[in-house]
């Protein structure tokens, strides 16, 4: 059985209060593994044309007040 299959297993013999406290900390996980990925990529210069391309946009007017 791979390591997915067990954790997949683990989770649902989780009671709600622990589904909910394993949610909780899954979600806070994965926002960090997001973060760290998005700062790894704009230190990269992976973002560069596309906020160039917004910063264009908006020069030229073509952006709308939120």
């Amino acid at each position: 059985m791979s390591t997915v299959e067990e954790i997949k297993q683990a989770v649902h013999a989780l009671s709600a209060i622990d589904l909910a406290t394993f949610r909780a900390w899954f979600a806070d996980f994965d926002a960090d593994l997001w973060d760290l990925q998005l700062d790894q990529d704009v230190a990269e210069g992976r973002l560069d044309a596309l906020a160039n391309e917004a910063l264009g946009d908006l020069r030229e007017g073509r952006c709308t007040e939120l």
